[in-house]
């Protein structure tokens, strides 16, 4: 029964560490910008909900809306006045990443001044676990998590494919001069991505909040996860990230039957190193020939 509990934990778990990494993936992926801040947008949309839900004692839709319109906000933000005068100024990928790292920490040490240092957490109804058989316990917020991944990925899939904005978002990755060439700006579309990205991680930071709870620093933890999902499941691969992330999930999960809680962050190193030394294009990753 241990194991069944692991695993239906591990689900969830993975569900959300798989919106988290598609939502890093599809920007990186799209626009070549390492997004240290994902892990700010989620801890922002995170206490968002906190304060409106549990401190305004707002309705949970209005405190859903206004987390989803605070990581959009965020991102939007984020790539026009940090990352698009950087490359206006020819700024390298390094230097974009130092201006990403240096505004997840400023957002971190603000939420730490405006909430506390400590963890927080949300209590609400479907946060208490049910007995579904003995010893097997299981909160409605695990099925919410599989059905929101499952809600989004499908939704994005659509839009990516069917749509003429997701066929040039997918475009961008490999080309940006071949989407000026057909009258798109490439700094219209990569706000989009931004946008979209950042959405993505609102439904992991609402379901983390309620569940596992939140302190200010849980962003280095987003993009750790982030990281290693994106290299596990392939650089710009969407579907690999997901899988990816779904993966990490179980393993935290299950390792716990055999180290302590304190070790099961060491199991997302152990996997990204054995897929880096014997699978390092990842899960659906393009092999580069030599």
């Amino acid at each position: 029964m241990l194991v069944l509990q692991l695993l239906i934990n591990g689900l969830q778990v993975g569900a959300l560490y798989a919106l988290i990494a598609v939502g890093f993936s599809l920007i990186f992926g799209s626009t070549k910008i390492f997004h240290f801040s994902h892990g700010a947008t989620f801890t922002i949309a995170a206490y968002v909900f906190y304060y409106l839900y549990s401190m305004a004692n707002m309705h949970w839709v209005i405190a859903t809306i206004g987390s989803a319109a605070s990581a959009v906000i965020f991102g939007i933000l984020l790539d026009k006045f940090v990352y698009a005068p950087i490359q206006r100024h020819e700024g390298s990928f390094f230097t974009i990443f130092v201006g990403s790292f240096g505004v997840g920490i400023v957002v971190q040490n603000l939420i730490g001044m405006i909430f506390g240092r400590g963890f927080v957490s949300v209590a609400t109804p479907l946060s208490m676990s049910v007995e579904l058989l003995p010893d097997l316990y299981v909160s409605p917020l695990s099925g919410i998590a599989i059905i929101c991944a499952l809600i989004f990925f499908i939704a994005l899939h659509f839009f990516l494919k069917n749509t003429y904005i997701g066929m040039s978002m997918r475009a961008l990755s490999e080309n940006a001069e071949l989407i000026r060439v057909y009258g798109m700006s490439p700094r219209r579309l990569s706000t989009i991505i931004f946008a979209l990205g950042s959405l993505l991680v609102v439904p992991a930071a609402i379901i983390s909040a309620a569940s596992t709870g939140l302190n200010p620093a849980i962003g280095h933890h987003v993009m750790l996860i982030s990281l290693a999902a994106t290299i596990v499941g392939g650089v710009s691969s969407l579907a690999g990230a997901a899988c990816a992330g779904l993966l990490l999930g179980l393993a935290e999960n299950i390792a716990l039957m055999y180290f302590e809680p304190q070790w099961s962050e060491a199991v997302t190193f152990i996997v990204l190193f054995l897929f880096i030394l014997f699978r390092p294009s990842g899960f659906f990753g393009r092999k580069i020939a030599s």
